[in-house]
């Protein structure tokens, strides 16, 4: 049931209504049964949930609290260190919670009014055209669960931590949810998978994955390494290239390790002009262009 690579762990739910969550063999919680349990009644809540209605509360435990107070209180000081100031910006305007795991409807309700943003909630891996889909709309498809509590640090998979801290954050940024939003909007004008999974990998090393100049000193502003406390010592050290759309849209990486090829913006203003400008502008034809060119290098 878990493919080599694969971000979101699958999430079945049988004839009898129970939910069960299929977690890596190298998950720290694979052989806890509680946990087990605990994750696929967090799941059966996003599945049994339709939209229209109010997003699914989770009557989380303290020992799941704890776990987002630990992180939130051992991010805060990488944050500033590490983060763009942009970022840094964002997350003092969203002001979230850090004694307790925030509801999605909590989220919304101190995203909305800054940036129009709102969250709902996903069992899990949601279909790339679907997620980007509603990014297009301004709403971000989220987990609810959190990872295990044995390694508060550390996840696999991404966890509300990494799409509420992560995403959230950013999202709370203007200019970084209007690149977000052109993303999905451009999800909409693409008929091609291979023109959509262009755009998910430029996305990747962007809004996930990206890095940016300040004041001479290389920042983060991508929710997968400002989400991640150990991603945040390492970035600095990892190969940093330019921004080139061919190159992001094309190469591979490993979802599963700490990333060894970053693309760095030289500033806001760059970041926009060329990651911003192509998802406003990107169509089938435009990513075929720019797999052939990566052929030819």
């Amino acid at each position: 049931m878990f493919e080599e690579g694969q971000l979101y762990s699958p999430v079945t739910q049988h004839d009898d209504g129970t939910v069960e969550v299929h977690l890596s063999d190298n998950h720290p919680g694979r052989n806890d049964p509680a946990y087990l349990k605990r994750r696929g009644e967090i799941a059966g809540a996003a599945l049994s949930w339709t939209r229209g209605e109010p997003i699914p509360q989770i009557d989380y435990t303290e020992a799941e609290h704890d776990v987002w107070r630990t992180v939130s209180h051992e991010l805060a000081p990488k944050h500033e260190k590490y983060a763009h100031s942009e970022y840094l910006a964002a997350k003092h305007a969203l002001n979230l919670p850090t004694e307790h795991v925030p509801q999605l409807h909590e989220v919304s309700e101190r995203l909305e009014p800054i940036t129009g943003w709102t969250y709902i909630a996903a069992p899990g891996l949601v279909p790339l055209r679907d997620f980007y889909g509603d990014l297009g709309a301004k709403t971000f498809n989220s987990t609810q669960y959190l990872r295990y509590g044995s390694q508060p640090l550390y996840t696999p998979e991404p966890d509300i931590i990494h799409e509420v801290i992560g995403h959230g954050n950013q999202l709370a940024s203007p200019r970084f949810a209007r690149i977000t939003e052109a993303a999905g909007q451009a999800s909409l004008r693409l008929e091609t998978d291979d023109a959509m999974k262009f755009v998910a990998d430029v996305f990747w090393f962007s809004m996930e994955f990206g890095i940016m100049r300040e004041h001479g000193e290389v920042k983060a502003y991508g929710a997968g390494i400002l989400s991640s406390y150990g991603e945040m010592d390492e970035f600095g050290h990892m190969e940093h290239r330019a921004l080139d759309l061919v190159d992001m849209g094309t190469l591979n990486y490993d979802i599963t390790a700490y990333q060894p090829v970053l693309f760095c913006a030289e500033g806001m203003d760059q970041l926009e002009d060329v990651v911003g400008s192509f998802f406003e502008s990107v169509d089938d034809d435009l990513a075929a262009r720019l797999r052939a060119e990566a052929a030819t290098r």
